[in-house]
């Protein structure tokens, strides 16, 4: 009994290591190739650390864009991300607690209509948003890249399952002392539900600040484009001679959002482990 056990343990210490190279070592190959010099990353024999850090190639990288900064993709990346997480919440939140808390004619109908949405993917809107937003006038903008994200189909239905394992008595109680819905939602539901929050907002950045596709297809002036779009330019300006270069800026792109992942990390445990499904 005990050898099958301390068996299963090193089986698991071996699969987590496993996990970690496979997930790791792209990181590391990303940040090492971004601190060696042009000759390093050409060399035939793959150099693994480099002799001396390059941390010009960032500045490089950083001085590609347009003006010989990045800045104005990362300004733009930062408004997007600001605006499609605040306008969630202002979406997501109440049809949460809706679906949540409220009995109404058609509630399932509309709760699997959210279901279906979680399961479609979006290329299969892009083309009706696309002509809805050339219609509005919107393209060449950074509305386009806003709008069709401010709702949020898994959103709601991650706070939904949150906010179902918050007692009605709570609620009750707070409508009694004469506390409206907007009080409950912002004094009760929402505090209590951080961790779910946390992971949305979570995800939410991540998927805005990674997009690639969207505000590609969505604008023709870098003006209105933002850093993934940077990059994937800065690696058709550099070519394969300056990889270090290019993966200077991934870097670059890859920071924040392991940050913010770090930050959040185990407000997401939490919501994933207390969000039970009904």
């Amino acid at each position: 009994m005990k050898i099958k056990k301390k068996l299963i343990s090193i089986g698991g210490i071996l699969m987590k290591l496993l996990l970690l190279f496979i997930f790791g070592w792209p990181f590391f190959w990303m940040i090492s190739t971004s601190l060696q010099s042009m000759e390093e990353v050409n060399s035939i024999t793959p150099t693994f650390l480099p002799a001396v850090a390059h941390f010009e190639n960032y500045v490089e990288a950083w001085c590609s864009g347009p003006g010989g900064s990045m800045w104005v993709f990362l300004k733009n990346s930062l408004i997007v991300v600001v605006a499609v997480i605040g306008l969630q919440m202002f979406v997501v939140v109440p049809a949460a607690y809706a679906f949540a808390k409220y009995e109404f004619k058609g509630k399932k109908i509309c709760f699997g209509a959210v279901l279906i949405a979680l399961m479609m993917p979006t290329q299969i809107t892009f083309l009706p948003i696309y002509l809805m937003m050339s219609e509005w006038g919107l393209i060449n903008s950074l509305w386009p890249q806003i709008l069709p994200f401010i709702t949020n189909a898994f959103a709601i239905f991650l706070l939904r399952q949150y906010f179902m394992q918050i007692q009605n008595e709570l609620i009750e109680a707070a409508k009694i002392d004469g506390a409206s819905e907007w009080r409950v939602i912002m004094q009760i539901m929402m505090p209590m539900s951080k961790p779910a929050i946390a992971s949305i907002v979570l995800f939410s950045f991540v998927g805005q600040w990674n997009e690639y596709f969207w505000p590609l297809v969505m604008t023709n002036a870098d003006a209105y484009r933002t850093l993934p779009v940077a990059i994937a330019q800065l690696k058709q300006m550099e070519g394969v001679a300056n990889w270090q270069v290019v993966m200077a800026g991934n870097a670059i792109l890859v920071l924040p959002v392991v940050l913010v992942y770090l930050f959040a990390s185990k407000q997401i445990m939490k919501s994933f482990a207390y969000s039970g499904i009904k």
